[in-house]
């Protein structure tokens, strides 16, 4: 259309110029001749008109701006092009730690001690592992002034199976473990009598043990496990203890409680009492129910709950029915700077000679075997980041136990057992009150050095006895970890032990309270990495050679020296 319009007009303005000139032509009444130039012409820069590159108009219909509408009609458009592929740089960087699944450790050192470790763990398939565990510490002894044998030895085997499947996971263990430890600790006043009776102060443990655990996901039933142990002297002694706990999502409205489900039975026996050769039995069965309920709000998170247990006798009959606070909260004050937490909890706290004798290898096997019965356990405290790499915790507690376990070392009777001459303890319980702070503080410098700082202090208050036996009145530790260069490290760790009370009966059983000095044991080790899989290490105990006593008449070995080697490889 445009171009017709174009015709149009050239058209027009070719017949307005062709008649222009004919007309011109017929009325031209200029004379022909020559004309004769005088002066050339000279034009100045005035005669010049330049017209402006944009002109004023005043047409309306120029002045007047349309809208215009614009469609674009787009359609794919085939490419050959390929761009050259980019190249990331280059970063220069360690190569990654070789990880080991297996190690094996042994070392020797001074008073004959042998120490071996062997961890083994294989991948059957994607989701399949097998493990294992044996290990080995024993010493031949040789403590100054020990007129007895004080040589131990405490070996352990353990065996694993574990499975990850879509919605569960699960595994099963079993072990075993042999412990050997002697009653060495003979008054001076009782030595004598003791060599001249030959007494055998071996005291020898054997502990077999099953269990499992499973862990779903997206059900109401979270985990579940079980465990089964046999536990055992070489006096005749027996015990076994047969735990299953569940933990449930128990769906009331819109809300899930969580709710933990527990069942203990402990049964068990001793050939004799300490003072009369009367067997002695005891069996506990315990059903526990502890529904929990939480709250979150802004910085504030509340663990409301309650603990509920039936308790079960077997030897008097007796059944009780006990139901204990189980409440925990936390606030952010300030962030991760300044965190308050606190709780109100309570507890039936199943004991067992296996706990015992894990606590204190030298107690005899006589004890009367009875659970304790937490009342309350209340407890506030502090805990927060100072800076990056330093976290603090200060907490303060107080805690009322019934029936709380205490060993005491037992009286002289003289009689044909090897564990009567004062070189040995039992339990006793008592109604006990402890009130108790803490401070912790940890230090990460960096990645390679590492340093923890705890200092406690308890105080306690009786009922029936004189003293709370052997429970120290304060605690510390200090450890130290520090990884020197690729191939240096070194360690420390430092415990400190306060006062403590014991009973010590004289030959006509009058008993009188003895305090057992405090204590300080350091420890360091430092090694080197020869490769990935080959380390050599040294290590030394008790460096204050202090042949200090944990418990009464039991003096420990003074520095101890210890060398050896790991290795670390896979099959």
């Amino acid at each position: 259309m445009r171009k017709q319009i174009k015709n149009i007009f050239t058209g027009i303005l070719l017949l307005t110029i062709t008649l222009g000139f004919a007309q011109r032509t017929q009325n031209d009444t200029i004379n022909t001749g020559v004309i004769d130039v005088v002066k050339p012409y000279a034009p100045t820069i005035s005669d010049a008109f330049k017209v402006k590159e944009v002109p004023s108009l005043d047409d309306e219909a120029t002045e007047t701006k349309k809208d215009i509408k614009y469609n674009i009609f787009s359609f794919p458009v085939a490419s050959t092009f390929t761009p050259a592929k980019g190249k990331a740089a280059i970063v220069e960087k360690r190569a990654p730690v070789k990880l080991f699944d297996n190690y094996a450790t042994l070392g020797v050192g001074t008073y004959t001690t042998i120490l071996g470790e062997v961890y083994l763990n294989h991948a059957l398939s994607r989701n399949e592992n097998i493990g294992g565990y044996v290990s080995h510490h024993s010493s031949a002894g040789g403590i100054e002034g020990v007129s007895f044998n004080d040589d131990f030895s405490n070996s352990k085997v353990n065996l694993n199976y574990s499975s990850r499947l879509r919605d569960l996971a699960w595994n099963v263990q079993a072990g075993f473990q042999h412990q050997m430890y002697n009653w060495y600790g003979v008054p001076e006043s009782q030595i004598a009598q003791a060599q001249a009776n030959n007494i055998d102060v071996d005291h020898s443990f054997f502990d077999a043990h099953f269990g499992g655990d499973i862990t779903f996901e997206d059900t109401y039933i979270n985990s579940g496990n079980f465990f089964f142990r046999r536990f055992g002297d070489n006096q005749g002694s027996g015990e076994n203890r047969f735990i299953v706990k569940a933990k449930v999502d128990v769906p009331i409205n819109d809300i899930e409680i969580s709710t933990d489900f527990k069942i203990d039975y402990l049964g068990g026996s001793f050939d004799r009492n300490y003072t009369t050769t009367d067997a002695l039995n005891y069996g506990n069965f315990q059903i526990g129910i502890s529904p929990t309920f939480q709250l979150k709000q802004d910085d504030l998170t509340l663990d409301l709950g309650v603990s509920l247990y039936y308790l079960n006798d077997k030897e008097s009959g007796d059944n009780n029915i006990y139901v204990y606070p189980n409440i925990t909260a936390t606030y952010r004050l300030v962030n991760d700077v300044l965190i308050a937490y606190g709780g109100l909890k309570g507890d039936l706290i199943q004991n067992s000679y296996y706990s015992f004798a894990n606590e204190n290898p030298f107690v005899s096997p006589t004890l009367f075997i009875a659970p304790t019965d937490q009342l309350y356990n209340a407890y506030v405290g502090l805990k927060g980041k100072l800076s990056s790499n330093m976290s603090y915790n200060v907490s303060g507690r107080y805690i009322a136990d019934r029936n709380k376990a205490l060993f005491r070392n037992n009286e002289i009777t003289l009689t044909n057992e090897d564990y009567t001459y004062g070189n040995s303890f039992g339990i006793v319980y008592d109604n006990i009150d402890t009130f108790g702070v803490a401070g912790e503080i940890n230090l990460d410098v960096n990645r390679n050095f590492k340093l923890g700082i705890k200092a406690e202090y308890f105080s306690y208050n009786t009922d029936d006895e004189a003293e709370a036996w052997n429970l120290p009145d304060v605690k510390g530790s200090l450890f130290l970890d520090y990884q020197i260069d690729e191939h240096w490290f070194a360690g420390a760790n430092l415990f400190y032990t306060g006062k403590r009370k014991d009973q010590f009966f004289l030959n006509d059983g009058s008993p009188f309270t003895v305090t057992l000095d405090s204590f300080f044991d350091a420890n360091a080790n430092a090694g080197y990495h020869v490769n990935n899989q080959l380390s050599v290490f040294v290590k030394a105990n008790n460096i204050a050679n202090n042949a200090y006593q944990k418990w009464q008449n039991f003096p420990v070995q003074s520095i101890q020296f210890l060398a050896g080697a790991t290795y670390k490889f896979d099959f």
